[in-house]
């Protein structure tokens, strides 16, 4: 039977846990916890028993400024209740996102400007440990934005975006940074880069469960491409590319997060605009269970300006989707073929923070 599935959503500095009913579509708020500074990501030790929090006091796109950065841990607890898990370890910038490895062993931090990628240990006994050093020099692109271990663990893919062209500055290329993995450590560095990373601006992959596929949101391109996993390298290409806009829209759109739909039947594509006249969706695909490409079916109002979050229960019934602007907590049911059905939407009270991070996790 289905566990007990709670969500998390930050607002500035801190973190709120809400009951889930996933079965009636509905959310029960719970405790607050607060964290050193604004919540930047939050991943799940895989025992499903902790939780990491990355924060920081500089703002988006600042640098180097600010001097409050960490990675907090928190004890989970059987009603989906937070609590302190030993000492936060302090980081040198901002990080734009962490993920453990599959076993989580170690958590990997992805830092946006400076491009940068750094490991720590995690201890024995769930608590952030100290930095791995890397024997040899790291190439980390152009404005990382996310990291994660293959499924196998054997490899760690940097997602890199680079910058489109600016008044008086040429474009800077994106790139998969993809490196061999074993004990801490990254070696064997390879970039992934079609055309030299010239109109490739990678933010976010997710993986297929079952089949060697990589889905790649492409936020400058507004765009989805699937590259091929095999004996351990990512294909230099994408085998597919797909369009994840709707329709033309009058405001800057930028293409977010990625997710494949537990089962491997679906993948969807956040469609992120600053204001309401622009799309603000959910581009749902179906996944060719042969080849791997996929087809678009919908795109999914979310009901909110600027959809920078969203996630899909562990059962795969029930997505929730988390709105920068306006601060909506939206939530569908997922169909049978992967479309979204819209069932109610919460509006949270942020004052003049921001819900920047929201998930699910199963006890």
């Amino acid at each position: 039977m289905p566990g007990k599935v709670s969500l998390y959503a930050s607002v500035g500095p801190e973190l709120t846990h809400y009951d889930v009913d996933v079965e009636g579509a509905a959310l029960t708020r719970r405790g607050t916890v607060g964290l050193p500074a604004n919540v930047q990501y939050v991943w799940p030790h895989t025992s499903r028993r902790f939780l990491y929090v990355a924060t920081s006091d500089s703002a988006s796109g600042m640098g180097q400024q600010g001097n409050t950065h960490h990675v907090t841990a928190f004890g989970i607890g059987a009603d989906g209740a937070l609590n302190p898990h030993g000492p936060p370890i302090r980081l040198p910038t901002r990080p734009i996102h962490m993920a453990t490895d599959v076993p989580s062993q170690y958590i990997l931090v992805a830092f946006s400007n400076p491009s940068a990628i750094r490991v720590y240990r995690i201890n024995a006994d769930a608590t952030p440990g100290e930095e791995v050093a890397q024997p040899g020099p790291i190439d980390p692109g152009i404005f990382a934005h996310q990291v994660r271990a293959t499924p196998d663990n054997r490899l760690v893919i940097l997602v890199t975006r680079g910058h489109d062209a600016a008044t008086g500055k040429a474009e800077e290329p994106g790139a998969l940074k993809v490196f061999d993995f074993k004990d801490g450590v990254l070696s064997n560095e390879v970039s992934v880069a079609p055309d030299g990373g010239y109109g490739f601006g990678p933010r976010h992959l997710d993986f297929h469960p079952s089949k060697p596929w990589v889905y790649v949101s492409l936020e400058r391109q507004n765009a989805l491409d699937m590259f091929e996993l095999a004996n351990g390298a990512i294909s230099p290409v994408p085998r597919f590319r797909k369009n994840a806009l709707g329709s033309a829209s009058i405001t800057r759109q930028a293409v977010g997060t990625v997710h494949v739909h537990p089962n491997g039947r679906a993948v969807y594509v956040a469609n992120r605009a600053a204001t309401a006249d622009g799309e603000n969706s959910l581009a749902v695909y179906t996944i060719d269970q042969s080849t791997g490409e996929p087809h678009l079916i919908e795109h999914a109002d979310t009901r909110g300006v600027h959809p920078r979050t969203f996630h899909i229960d562990p059962s795969g019934r029930l997505m929730a989707v988390a709105h920068i602007t306006g601060a909506v907590l939206s939530l569908f049911r997922i169909g049978e073929d992967g479309g979204l059905h819209f069932v109610r939407a919460y509006d949270i009270d942020v004052g003049n923070r921001t819900m920047w991070w929201m998930g699910m996790v199963e006890q």
